[in-house]
């Protein structure tokens, strides 16, 4: 933008000042000379339609900010004009939203237009403004096009929108949730989540077993793996509350190679089960970066260090990935704090410092019975930053129970599940919880 734009702007946003604050009739300074020669007169707005066809973009659209707080109709004739003709997709966006922001039927027909539109942003301004007015025939019959869209947000959006609201009160699940509090379950997840109540569960943390790289995981492909898993999970939103968070810690899985003359196989985890997850019907919040120290990672550098050839370079892997999902809904997060009273929500507070970036750094954790236990500040993390107090909070795949220690020091309840008879032992010893299957 030159000197003389600049200065532009700034005139324009003192004239808006103008005659917001004063009298609308007050008579407004003529721009300065190294500015665009504007003498401003009645109405007060001309000097934002004179500039409507400036070839700054900016400045266009700051234009277009300010005359959407003009109630003026005419106003809005002169927008839906200017959009035939803008190519600036940002304009074209404040275009209609400053004519959706009025929520005047007269201006439904042009908001209707914009649905049309090939930028989806348009089209989800125009439903913005549109929705206001949802019980007016045509708006409905158009908005029930649209869930169909092609664009996954504004399909996603008006099938919210347009379904009537009939999730159960959460209150009414906690009550279904008490004897399953504290529980240590041997048993397939499969098999045992099918028969917990819906939406009892407030938080998921779990890492499951990894493909074919342990003597306790064999599955006959990579697909039987990764379908055996979306059951899993397919349960686990079934009986998470709504809005409510699934954490899932996994990362790329390596097989060796069968002998000098095979490559070894890397098998891609998080990113294979994550659209499966999605379709399931959890939105992905965040990816956390668990990293280790360099000494905790297995060598794949020794040949590359002797021979430095490129193309044979494989670096130490010492990150695992925490995929951040939260059950689909149309609520706020602010809903879900408001189930919980004042107490409750005080003792459950971050305090101290607390981790403000996506990569941790964790070292890992050894168990004499379990080959890769959950690092206890890991949990501690998860269940401070993603549940409140009395809490429950589920892992489909226990293994050492580490969920269940961290929830019994932080005041949360937990159910663990594992189908393995060793290590549910191990952590009915750990845990000596009251009540137990």
């Amino acid at each position: 933008m030159t000197d003389q734009e600049k200065c532009l702007v700034r005139e324009i946003n003192a004239i808006q000042n103008q005659v917001i604050c004063g009298d609308s009739a007050v008579e407004l300074k003529k721009l300065p000379d190294n500015c665009i020669d504007l003498t401003v007169t009645s109405p007060p707005y001309d000097v934002f339609i004179n500039l409507l066809n400036h070839k700054n973009d900016n400045i266009r659209l700051l234009c277009v900010k300010h005359l959407g707080k003009f109630p003026d109709s005419k106003i809005v004739q002169i927008l839906a004009k200017l959009f035939e003709t803008e190519s600036n997709t940002l304009v074209k966006r404040e275009i209609v939203s400053s004519i959706g922001r009025r929520r005047l039927e007269k201006n439904v027909h042009i908001l209707l237009k914009f649905c049309d539109d090939q930028d989806p942003k348009v089209v989800l301004q125009a439903i913005r403004g549109l929705l206001y007015f949802k019980d007016n025939p045509l708006v409905t019959k158009k908005l029930r096009d649209l869930q169909n869209h092609e664009n996954e947000i504004i399909s996603q959006i008006l099938k919210t929108e347009l379904v009537k609201d009939n999730v159960k009160k959460i209150k009414s699940a906690r009550k279904n949730k008490t004897e399953y509090e504290n529980l240590i379950i041997k048993a397939d997840s499969r098999d045992f989540l099918k028969k917990l109540p819906e939406g009892i569960i407030d938080l998921t943390f779990t890492s499951p077993p990894y493909y074919n790289a342990r003597d306790y995981t064999i599955y006959k492909s990579y697909e039987e793996y990764l379908t055996f898993l979306e059951d899993v999970f397919k349960e686990v939103h079934r009986v998470t509350s709504e809005g409510r968070f699934f954490l899932l810690n996994t990362s790329p899985v390596i097989l060796p190679r069968v002998s000098r003359k095979h490559a070894s196989t890397r098998y891609a985890i998080p990113f294979d089960i994550h659209p499966r997850i999605v379709k399931l019907g959890f939105d992905f919040i965040d990816d956390i970066i668990w990293a280790k120290p360099a000494p905790s990672a297995k060598n794949r550098t020794g040949g590359f260090f002797q021979h430095r050839k490129p193309l044979a370079y494989k670096p130490n892997v010492v990150v695992e990935y925490v995929m951040v999902y939260r059950k689909k809904t149309n609520k706020l997060i602010d809903w879900n704090m408001k189930q919980y009273d004042k107490e409750v929500i005080e003792k459950s507070k971050v305090k101290g410092p607390y981790e403000m970036t996506n990569l941790w750094q964790i070292a890992p954790s050894y168990d004499k019975t379990h080959p890769a236990p959950f690092p206890k500040k890991l949990v501690e993390n998860v269940i401070k930053y993603y549940s409140y107090e009395n809490d429950l909070v589920l892992d489909p795949f226990a293994g050492s129970g580490t969920v269940g220690t961290v929830c019994n020091s932080m005041n949360r309840k937990y159910l663990l599940i594992d189908n393995n008879e060793e290590y549910v032992d191990t952590m009915r010893k750990r845990l000596n919880s009251i009540k137990h299957t």
